[in-house]
């Protein structure tokens, strides 16, 4: 029987970077991991195959020999991985269901990478980690929006400890190397299965994957190198910005590890609407009504738009519901000098109730339309 394609089997091409290789993995694992396929053995079988494609894809030496010679037999580490070889029908899953739960595709990374590794050193790092995004939403009115604003917050976020500058531990204690793992960052074990020994390993809980521990832990942050502080942050909303747009601030997120990089702060801003308005892109759109003579005869009227009243002609005949484009009366563009436009739709407004001189005027233009009014002895329509 011939081997299968590793990069047909995880669906990604050769060239597909380590990181690729995971994403692919994690999504495959986790569609066909038995615990959500009880019983499906075409389910259980793929299970095994991506597992076996990721044991050797993730591991450089093998991924190597395998592009050369497009096989794993004779790579270092053998063809399998762990104890856990490609003959493990009938092998019950639900055992491990317990520890998996919402993010056991981080578990198939150590369970299926760990048995054939050696030492795996270098897989927790111990340089520096850059520090997490901060997440926050702020409201603005629809006349802020057109305008810009400011608003100054209060966020809670984790600071570079300034008591031991940010290493953990108390000045003046030494840092050793921890003697839970010997400095790996990862304690094994070795299981006994009925399909042989299968080696795991997991983050140390001593030193928590770091390989070394303060003498003595920093009194402030225990050891943690961070503390939680409250800092305020002031931010400028530009001109024309839309509802659900984000601002991120560089670095203004919660503070890195190990000398790591700040995080960044995302705010997303959400604009209430207007009663007047709507907004399309950068254009706006809004109804006006005027008297019906107006839209016979024609007339000038004063027309409200974002930035105030402007005069408009209005052309004797215009029908209701006629669109008049005033042009750059819209939305500020974001970082530029140009603004959207304004479309006005115009209703005509035809009155429910007259006076008697209007009736009679408005018969006198029937009259001269000659346009029989015949109302049956029941009030007219505007009666």
């Amino acid at each position: 029987m011939s081997q299968k394609d590793f990069y047909d089997t995880l669906g990604v091409d050769r060239n597909a970077s380590d990181q690729d290789i995971k994403k692919a993995y994690r999504k495959l694992a986790q569609k066909y991991h038995p615990d959500k396929n009880k019983g499906d053995k075409e389910s259980e079988q793929k299970f095994k195959e991506i597992n076996e494609a990721y044991e050797t894809l993730s591991d450089k030496q093998k991924r190597s020999f395998y592009d050369q010679f497009g096989s794993t037999q004779g790579a270092e580490g053998s063809s399998g991985f762990g104890g856990f070889s490609g003959n493990a029908q009938g092998f019950d899953f639900s055992s491990f269901s317990g520890g998996f739960g919402g993010g056991f595709a981080d578990i198939f990374e150590s369970f299926f990478t760990g048995g054939s590794h050696g030492t795996n050193k270098g897989r927790h790092a111990h340089g520096p980690k850059r520090g997490e995004d901060i997440e926050a939403r702020i409201k603005i009115s629809f006349e802020e929006s057109v305008n810009g604003t400011s608003r100054e917050l209060e966020i809670t976020k984790a600071e570079k400890c300034d008591h031991c500058k940010g290493t953990g531990a108390e000045p003046g204690s030494k840092i050793s190397t921890c003697k839970t793992c010997g400095g790996t960052g990862e304690v094994k074990e070795v299981r006994q299965t009925i399909l042989g020994q299968i080696a795991t390993s997991r983050v140390c809980p001593e030193c928590h994957g770091e390989g070394q521990m303060p003498e003595k832990k920093c009194t402030i942050c225990h050891g943690t190198t961070r503390k939680r502080v409250s800092e305020k942050v002031k931010v400028k909303i530009p001109a024309g910005i839309s509802n659900d747009s984000t601002i991120r601030l560089s670095g203004k997120g919660e503070a890195g590890l190990k000398g790591g990089p700040y995080g960044d702060l995302y705010l997303h801003i959400t604009v209430t609407p207007s009663k007047n308005f709507v907004r399309s892109g950068d254009d706006i759109h809004s109804e006006q009504s005027i008297h019906l003579i107006q839209g016979v005869l024609g007339n000038e009227i004063d027309v409200k738009t974002i930035y105030g009243n402007v005069k408009l002609k209005i052309p004797a005949g215009t029908p209701s519901g006629k669109i008049f484009k005033l042009k750059g009366y819209g939305m500020p563009r974001l970082n530029t000098n140009q603004k959207g436009d304004h479309y006005l739709k115009i209703i005509l407004n035809i009155p429910s109730k007259l006076s008697k001189k209007e009736r009679e005027l408005y018969g006198e233009l029937a009259k001269e339309a000659k346009i029989d009014l015949k109302s049956g002895g029941k009030k007219g329509f505007f009666q």
